[in-house]
């Protein structure tokens, strides 16, 4: 008799069938066979909360296929991804192909490979019940938060909307961001810096300075008028070196990836999404045809917020940087890495599988992207066995009268690590890297140059995918498995959208954020979101019933949803304010309405007459005058609004009989900068949905930019504007005369 081997992907079926062979038959469930019902509760909330589990529409078949393969078969393993969300699969087949007469064994993969597949075929144990129950228990949690909270909000705003338990305390972070950003005010600094040369040196061994200390005090200057009679004095004093400081500095190798700061680093470098990352990572894991070899796992679990690593996975590198580098590159001391609280430390780190398998050797079998996940985790990986760089850092004081001056500089003296990976570099160390030129103290100095910088303190950044997940982790909200859904699904339900790769709240995310802040503070609260997460931990290793859990959170829960039948905003009532405005068409008197995409007026005589116009914010009413209907020019029907692959825009409300379509100008608060045109700076899209900025009154006016301008003078020659584009390194502003070099950068 054959034995059976379940796995949830067809993938990953197909790898392992490669080292069992004939005595086995590999087969996928497809995922979860069993889950909670759709179009009810599915909880028994009066009876220990008992999920009423049911077979997922479409698995029937499959379930059928796989009993009838269970009874033929000696032995049934079962071995779904070593996760909470995999015991929960094991579970739910255990049940449905059980029997007396069948052995069902669990057993897990860390990687795809044909020695842990062995091994773990050869060494079964038991489905993890506590496992089981800290996925039932947060399954529960999401099911009694969606289900009760959501037709809440069908009521009070509109049909069709959710909530989540994690997903709206991500929604709430990004909206507080946003408050945050509105409410800053900009505020002036000024620094100084000085161009100089050694006495005796020559044009290429110029460097700079920075101006740190006045009087022995640090040097705050926050106006020009305090700037200018300090840079004429600054022109009339000599320059001495007061003192060089010499140190070594090591940089030691970074840890291997974690979920997390894979999905990070992938953003940074690629700007791959979080889900996007996930994929190519899991077509990693679970194999892919390498030549003659046939299906390879090439990584570990890529699921996992451990830096832990197996002996004979570094063993097998040291040897292998041995080869490729040198000895002088093997890590010989035990970096002590830090470690985020509440590790679960269930796998080993994200690594290669063998660090034999050279990126650029199996380049050719994998597609582009699934090439850069790859050689990022193996290089990284390598790297973290890979000895310290060191650097000599030194720091120049420069003094200047009552003025005291700062150069430092770094210079390489063994590349380490660094000569196979780095990390992005933020832009305070990429200051650090320029050399100095030899120098000795005492030494008189010529003044080149004196150079004034206007700065201006900027307001935190929208978060990006990288950045929010950085924030949940640290806050301990959300798991390695559930960060990349956490930031898709926010953007996928409508409340947060994405320009220029920052998150920003869409209307119905602050809209539906307030709400539940207001009524359900708890649900929605960081510190209580977090130690649920933490709560679930516990659960996992066995410390606490999971129906206690749920338990202490629903008498909180069903006590303000209770609260909030009664008292939470009822924005659906808020349409029916009337205006002052007066319907065009048909006379009739306009209203406030509540649409996905916020307020907008309607016709009171609706559906007789359906004309809409959009609603001004900063107008409890809006004058009739201010109000700009669109009509389409084919038909001279109502535009509305739709939203499409690229963005907002207008389409004809007689679709499909008319297809009309144009562009929504969305100013940006500027003037055109071209002489002599009245027009508005607006925001376009190209063909291919580029975006990028151009004067309202084109074609007349052809002003155009890729990047976007910003009614700020150059700080160095005046130029009426600048320049603002966003990359992987971060914002960067330039000056929009080409002949000036001024350019500022900020980070990620």
């Amino acid at each position: 008799m054959a034995k059976l081997l379940i796995v949830e992907s067809p993938a990953k079926a197909k790898t392992i069938n490669k080292y069992l062979g004939n005595d086995f038959i590999v087969k996928s469930s497809m995922g979860h066979i069993k889950d909670l019902p759709k179009t009810k509760l599915g909880v028994d909330v009066d009876n220990n909360f008992e999920p009423q589990y049911k077979v997922i529409k479409g698995r029937e078949k499959l379930l059928k296929e796989l009993k009838a393969l269970a009874k033929k078969s000696k032995n049934v393993y079962l071995a779904p991804d070593p996760d909470r969300e995999g015991e929960a699969i094991a579970w739910h087949l255990a049940q449905e192909l059980g029997g007396d007469k069948i052995n069902i064994f669990r057993v897990n993969f860390n990687e795809i490979t044909k020695k842990a597949i062995l091994q773990g075929v050869d060494n079964p144990g038991e489905i993890n019940l506590n496992r089981v129950n800290a996925q039932q228990a947060r399954r529960i949690l999401d099911r009694l938060v969606g289900y009760k909270i959501s037709p809440l909000l069908w009521k009070k705003v509109q049909k069709g909307l959710s909530a989540g338990r994690v997903q709206s305390v991500a929604v709430r972070l990004i909206c507080e961001r946003e408050v945050e950003i509105e409410k800053f005010v900009a505020q002036e600094y000024w620094t100084i810096t000085i161009s100089v040369l050694p006495s005796s040196g020559k044009e290429a061994e110029k460097f700079e300075a920075e101006l740190y200390k006045i009087n022995g005090k640090k040097s705050e200057l926050a106006k020009q008028d305090e700037v200018t009679p300090i840079v004429e004095e600054l022109k009339k004093e000599t320059y001495i070196i007061e003192d060089i400081n010499i140190k070594e500095k090591k940089k030691n190798s970074p840890a291997p990836f974690i979920t997390s700061s894979l999905q990070q680093e992938a953003f940074r470098r690629f700007g791959f999404s979080a889900k996007k990352t996930m994929l190519f990572a899991q077509n990693l894991y679970e194999g892919l045809e390498i030549g003659e070899q046939g299906p390879v796992g090439l990584i570990t679990y890529m699921r996992t917020d451990s830096i832990r690593v197996s002996p004979e996975a570094v063993k097998e590198t040291v040897e292998f940087i041995k080869e490729k580098f040198g000895n002088e590159y093997v890590l010989t001391e035990i970096i002590k890495r830090k470690e985020k609280a509440n590790v679960q430390d269930a796998h080993e780190a994200i690594r290669p599988t063998s660090c034999r398998f050279i990126p650029d050797e199996i380049k050719q079998y994998l597609s582009q992207d699934q090439y850069k996940i790859y050689k990022l985790i193996w290089e990284r990986f390598v790297a973290s066995q890979m000895s310290p760089a060191i650097y000599d850092q030194t720091t120049v004081t420069i003094k200047a009268g009552r003025f005291l001056f700062r150069a430092t500089g770094l210079v390489e003296k063994f590349k380490g690590f660094t000569v196979l990976y780095e990390e992005k570099k933020d832009e305070s160390e990429e200051d650090k890297t320029g050399r100095l030129p030899v120098l000795t103290k005492n030494e008189l100095l010529k003044l080149l140059d004196v150079k004034p910088g206007q700065h201006f303190t900027k307001p935190p950044s929208r978060y990006t995918e990288a950045t929010l997940i950085k924030e949940l982790e640290d806050k301990g909200i959300g798991r390695p498995s559930t960060y990349a859904s956490i930031v898709g699904t926010v953007q996928d339900r409508g409340y947060v959208g994405k320009e220029e790769k920052r998150l920003f709240p869409a209307e119905l995310g602050k809209i539906v954020n307030g709400l539940l802040v207001t009524s359900f503070p708890d649900v929605v609260e960081v510190a209580f979101t977090a130690n649920m997460e933490s709560n679930l931990d516990k659960i996992e290793e066995g410390e606490v019933p999971w129906q206690k859990v749920l338990e202490e959170f629903y008498k909180v829960f069903v006590n303000n949803l209770n609260k909030a039948e009664d008292t939470m905003r009822n924005v659906k009532k808020e349409q029916e304010k009337v205006t002052d405005i007066v319907c065009e068409k048909c006379g009739g008197t306009m209203v406030v309405k509540w649409g996905r995409r916020g307020k907008f007026l309607a016709c009171s005589n609706f559906p007789a007459c359906r004309n809409a116009k959009p609603w001004d914010e900063k107008n409890e009413t809006v004058a009739k005058e201010e109000v700009s209907l669109e009509v389409c020019q084919n038909c001279g029907k109502p535009m509305v609004v739709k939203v499409g692959r690229f963005g907002k825009f207008l389409a004809c409300s007689n679709y499909p009989e008319c297809k009309t379509t144009k562009p929504i100008l969305q100013e940006i608060g500027m003037n055109c900068p071209e002489a002599g045109c009245s027009g508005k700076i607006i925001q376009r899209r190209s063909g291919k949905g580029r975006m990028f900025f151009g004067c309202s009154k084109y074609p007349a006016c052809k002003f155009v930019s890729w990047d976007k301008p910003v009614a700020k003078p150059c700080p160095v020659c005046g130029a009426a504007y600048i320049l603002e584009k966003f990359n992987k390194s971060g914002n960067i502003s330039r000056c929009s005369n080409p002949d000036c070099t001024w350019t500022e950068k900020s980070g990620v």
